[in-house]
Formats: structure tokens, sequence, C-alpha cells
């Protein structure tokens, strides 16, 4: 069973393209749905793109969804440890992991909504 959307991120995520990357992700999320970002292609994360992560994980919760991280690898997990976010976000070693958090977070949810 799927569960909300599966986002490959790689490159550098800063000033230069976090608009476009924001814009990308209010239009391929589902409201209420989880959405996984695997960031295992992320080479560099300024603090525009730690911004763009922090409003996509309010407006997911708003709305009853979530955001799960994967593969964070070390330039921008050092970025969200030495900023405390990294305790503030759904974070897992792998897209598997994030996957099975989304689909149990996701079925939990259901579950006290019916």
């Amino acid at each position: 069973m799927s569960v909300g959307v599966l986002i490959a991120v790689t490159g550098e995520l800063d000033a230069t393209n976090t608009g476009q990357f924001e814009s990308y992700l209010d239009s391929a999320r589902l409201p209420g749905e989880p959405v996984l970002l695997d960031l295992g292609g992320l080479t560099f994360m300024d603090s525009s793109g730690l911004h763009v992560l922090l409003r996509l994980n309010a407006a997911a919760g708003e709305e009853g969804g979530a955001v799960h991280l994967a593969a964070i690898r070390d330039v921008p997990a050092r970025m969200l440890e030495i900023t405390g976010v990294w305790d503030a976000l759904n974070i897992h070693p792998g897209v598997d992991e994030a996957a099975a958090a989304a689909q149990a977070g996701h079925a939990d949810r259901h579950r006290e909504t019916s």
C-alpha cells in the first residue's frame, strides 16, 4: 500500500532554488498525507533550505499529515543538528524506514478519525 508522496532531492538546496523547490512541494503533496523526502542525493543545504523544510513540516502538521526525511548526508545533517532542527523533524536512516513510519503514522491517524 502506498501512502503519501515520495520526493527525491538531489544536488544543492540554497537561496538560488528554494523558491522553485517550495512551489514544487506545494503542488506535489496531498493534504493530510505524509510527505517522504529522500535526501540521499542532497549534498548541501543552507538556511533557506532549512526554512523550506520547517514550513513544509508545519503546513503538513496543520493538515493532519507528516513529513519524513530519509537518508540525510553529512553536510545537510550537520545543518539540522547545529540548528537544533534535527529533533523537531521525523528523520530516518533510509527511505524504507521512512515509508514504514509514514504508513504506521497515517494508519494511526486514520483510526483516530474513524
